[in-house]
């Protein structure tokens, strides 16, 4: 087996284990929130009858350790269960609120990504200016600001007030405009700073000194030698965020009413719906672990010096 193939065989082994102690967890946390679930779906006006009939239908008369291995067995299979709900599978909830949730975080992480970068290689061009000063106080109130109270303000001003962007939905192509700049205003901040100390780093090394005595211009020693060199830390920040992005998409799909699989647990966690709400988690997790992994290869393409063994 070649060391690649090693690498990745151990990284899927801690993966799957992984995605154990999430389901794990999420399966004993859903069932020891408050009141009756079965109650709760079925309505107040339901007869006992029909409540009995549902819990049985959630297995919710077994034991925890039954209902556990009942779960671990329908998604040995690939199955995640029936929604309570609506009656559907939850493969077929998820995977068709999926691509909204997806395209939302690759949008996000778009803007963030060349916004941050920009901002950064400026910040790291002119140390301790007034620029830097000034990247410095929009980056700290970009991590600091919450994302519903951002989302709210921009709703406000950019669709109430000047009527120029839709303020909720996904019916028009610029609904994703004002949701995209809430969701990535954290990670454009991250991403801002990492790059600045990334590429001050580099900009004191000897090949950079050399290359600015050979007379390249300024462009050229930062955005070629300078950050050319800095990738790696920079690319550890954007795949953290994006996969952070796609779970953290739960304020942001509420706030903005984006029928993305944010939307779709919040509303699930009301109703109880246990089968959805643990279908959800573990795809978040697993995306997350997926996308940790593809950075984790990128590095080696990004930097040769970097080998797996």
């Amino acid at each position: 087996m070649t060391t690649l193939r090693r690498y990745l065989a151990e990284r899927l082994a801690a993966a799957v284990v992984t995605l154990l102690g999430v389901s794990l967890i999420v399966f004993l946390m859903v069932r020891v929130l408050p009141g009756d679930p079965a109650r709760v779906i079925a309505g107040v006006l339901a007869s006992e009858e029909e409540v009995g009939r549902l819990r049985s239908q959630l297995e919710l008369d077994r034991s925890l350790p039954v209902q556990y291995g009942s779960f671990l067995l329908r998604l040995a299979r690939g199955n995640l269960g029936v929604s309570a709900r609506t009656s559907e599978p939850v493969t077929r909830e998820v995977l068709g609120r999926l691509p909204r949730t997806v395209e939302l975080a690759v949008v996000s992480s778009a803007i963030a990504t060349a916004i941050g970068i920009a901002a950064g290689v400026a910040a790291a061009a002119c140390p301790y200016s007034i620029v830097d000063y000034l990247l410095s106080v929009v980056t700290l109130s970009g991590v600091s600001m919450p994302v519903y109270w951002l989302g709210l303000v921009l709703i406000i001003v950019f669709a109430i007030d000047l009527n120029w962007l839709p303020a909720a939905g996904a019916e028009e192509p610029a609904s994703i405009v004002l949701p995209a700049l809430t969701l990535g205003a954290f990670s454009m901040a991250l991403i801002a700073r990492m790059t600045r100390s990334s590429v001050l780093e580099v900009l004191g090394q000897d090949y950079v000194r050399t290359a600015r005595a050979k007379g390249l211009a300024e462009r050229a020693v930062l955005w070629r030698h300078a950050l050319g060199n800095a990738l790696v830390p920079i690319i550890t920040a954007v795949g953290l965020q994006f996969g952070a992005l796609l779970g953290g998409a739960v304020l942001t799909e509420s706030v903005f009413g984006w029928p993305g699989l944010g939307l779709l647990l919040i509303d699930s966690i009301f109703a109880r719906d246990y089968p959805v709400v643990q279908g959800i988690v573990l795809t978040f997790s697993a995306l997350f672990t997926l996308t940790n992994l593809l950075v984790d290869l990128l590095y080696a393409y990004v930097d040769p010096r970097i080998h797996y063994g």
